[in-house]
């Protein structure tokens, strides 16, 4: 029953950060890597912001506004500085690595003992559930508004935003803020429910985001019925639960980035309209 309830705890916290990977990989069609800085970008303005005594949750909204600032970062670098949106992610993210260090003054900095999110008599996963409620909510009602469809536009069709006279670039930027927003905001709250920050705990991030992403579009991508938002959270709480089992198998915890890399490829395969296993073409002779 513990592992059942920690596989939800930890699936809903990614999914946060999921959801950011989403509007980035799905909607906007942004390779951004900047992800693996935001989040523990988060852990560590949390951290910092409790070891001098600030409320938890006011912590929680200064890590989302830090992210959503290197998501701010990641856009101007692309579309002001003209540089690829792939190395846009990459420069920020080493840039945070350096940033996250001097905020946090050290590698890992342990909360036990502090005022975090989870000390009042409610249980984790209650307010775990209500984060990601929240969060979900407000992703939905975004999506459905003017801004909302010009976001989704500006990954399909950028031509089409120019000639409504709508400047896509800022709606890019916008984006990426929400973007790197929910992934911090997921950063902070993972510092608080394993009780440490580190500076290294975003790595993969971006990976593990895209395996929730496709797992729930391929077990749920048929099914009408459900948002994109949710077939993202089904997604996350199906790779936590495929990661707890391996562990549970059996298998060390250096392997999770090589159990990571099994299941995207699965999950590719399998969200795959068509897989062609012929690699060589027989040569004719004239």
């Amino acid at each position: 029953m513990n592992v059942f309830i920690n596989i939800l705890e930890q699936g809903l916290i990614f999914s946060i950060a999921a959801l950011g990977v989403y509007i980035t990989y799905k909607i906007l069609d942004f390779p951004d890597l900047s992800v693996d800085g935001t989040f523990p970008l988060g852990a560590a303005v949390t951290a910092a912001c409790i070891m001098k005594g600030m409320n938890p949750f006011i912590a929680c909204i200064l890590a989302l506004v830090a992210g959503s600032i290197g998501g701010l970062i990641t856009g101007i670098l692309h579309v002001k500085f003209k540089i690829t949106n792939l190395m846009s992610g990459i420069l920020v993210m080493i840039a945070l690595y350096s940033i996250n260090l001097r905020i946090m003054t050290k590698a890992n900095i342990p909360l036990f003992g502090k005022e975090t999110i989870f000390s009042n008599a409610l249980e984790p996963l209650i307010i775990i559930t209500m984060f990601f409620v929240i969060v979900k909510i407000i992703l939905d009602l975004f999506l459905n508004t003017k801004v909302g469809f010009l976001l989704k536009a500006v990954g399909d069709n950028e031509q089409l935003l120019t000639s409504l006279a709508v400047n896509k670039d800022k709606v890019k930027i916008l984006g990426l803020m929400i973007s790197n927003g929910f992934v911090a905001l997921a950063g902070s709250i993972m510092a608080q429910q394993q009780g440490f920050a580190d500076v290294g705990m975003g790595t993969g991030t971006v990976v593990m985001g895209l395996a929730a992403v496709i797992m729930g579009e391929a077990i749920l991508g048929r099914v009408k019925l459900f948002k994109a938002s949710t077939m993202v959270v089904f997604g996350s709480i199906i790779y936590k639960a495929v990661v707890a089992l391996a562990l549970q198998l059996g298998l060390a915890p250096t392997d999770l980035k090589l159990i990571t890399a099994v299941i995207v490829v699965i999950a590719l395969s399998v969200n795959s309209k068509s897989i062609k296993f012929n690699v060589f073409k027989k040569a004719t002779l004239s």
